[in-house]
């Protein structure tokens, strides 16, 4: 019995030794890797036994909060640059190697996510004069009033790309700031046109505008007489049609062919779509 407890102790101390060893070996080779750290590593001792807490990090010692304050505000002063730019940028600056991956996690840390920016019209002075205007002289309406108005729209679909593929770094619920909108004045090519109209009870049915554009003589015979009319009979003489101001809608053959037919329409301030519930 002594025998195999002297036994069981000898191997016992062989094992310590060799994983002394091994440990030696191992914080020899690592030795100069630890030494070009700027913070101490982790040590872990049990008796004569030593370990060492190594890091694995596939960039080249990307850790400290000073590059982390450099990567987001890049991505803030151009929003438009892309993750590998900002990893370029950075190489750059500190001459320190990171990947296009490391740029999005340290992105997303500082509450930066890839969007699409939100397109809008400019708008002048005077288009910002006009609206506040009206929306002034609109306030007290009542829901009985805005029952009687048909508002109407068209809208071009895009039949291809629209080229919206690029992204820009924004906080979450910011889509409408300034510096994350992206202004678009023009329609894409290759499209379909559609008009419509709806009212708080009613809708008309959708019309597509077929084998060209909208002219002046096609709003009258396709729109007016064939939708708005109905509706102008049917609420009566409280009825009020809106239009925005295209070039179609604003002719003088548009304008007699509504004072014939008894419809008031309502005064709308120039580039003001997200005014318009449709």
């Amino acid at each position: 019995m002594e025998e195999m407890v002297e036994e069981l102790q000898e191997q016992r101390n062989q094992l310590r030794q060799d994983a002394k060893r091994n440990i030696q070996k191992i914080q020899a080779e690592n030795k100069r890797t630890y030494d070009r750290k700027c913070k101490k590593a982790p040590r872990y001792q049990k008796g004569d036994l030593v370990a060492i807490f190594r890091e694995h990090n596939s960039d080249q010692k990307y850790e400290t909060p000073a590059e982390d304050r450099y990567i987001v505000p890049s991505a803030k002063r151009n929003r438009r640059t892309t993750a590998q730019q900002v990893a370029n940028q950075f190489l750059a600056a500190s001459r320190k190697q990171i990947s296009r991956k490391t740029v999005v996690r340290r992105l997303r840390g500082g509450g930066l996510y890839a969007r699409r920016p939100v397109v809008c019209v400019p708008l002048t002075r005077q288009h910002r004069t006009a609206r506040l205007q009206w929306c002034r002289e609109h306030h007290n309406w009542t829901e009985q009033d805005w029952a009687c108005v048909l508002f109407s729209d068209e809208s071009r679909f895009s039949l291809s790309s629209d080229c919206r593929h690029q992204l820009i770094w924004r906080e979450s619920g910011t889509a409408y700031r300034p510096e994350n909108i992206q202004e678009k004045d023009r329609y894409p090519t290759c499209s379909i046109m559609v008009w419509a109209g709806i009212m708080i009870n009613g809708r008309t049915r959708l019309h597509v505008v077929a084998n060209g554009t909208m002219t002046g003589q096609r709003y009258i015979d396709e729109v007016l007489l064939t939708h708005v009319r109905l509706f102008r009979g049917a609420v009566g003489d409280k009825f009020v049609f809106m239009d925005d101001n295209a070039t179609c809608h604003r002719t003088l053959a548009v304008q007699d062919c509504l004072d014939s037919e008894g419809i008031q329409r309502l005064v709308w301030p120039a580039r003001s779509p997200d005014l318009n519930p449709i």
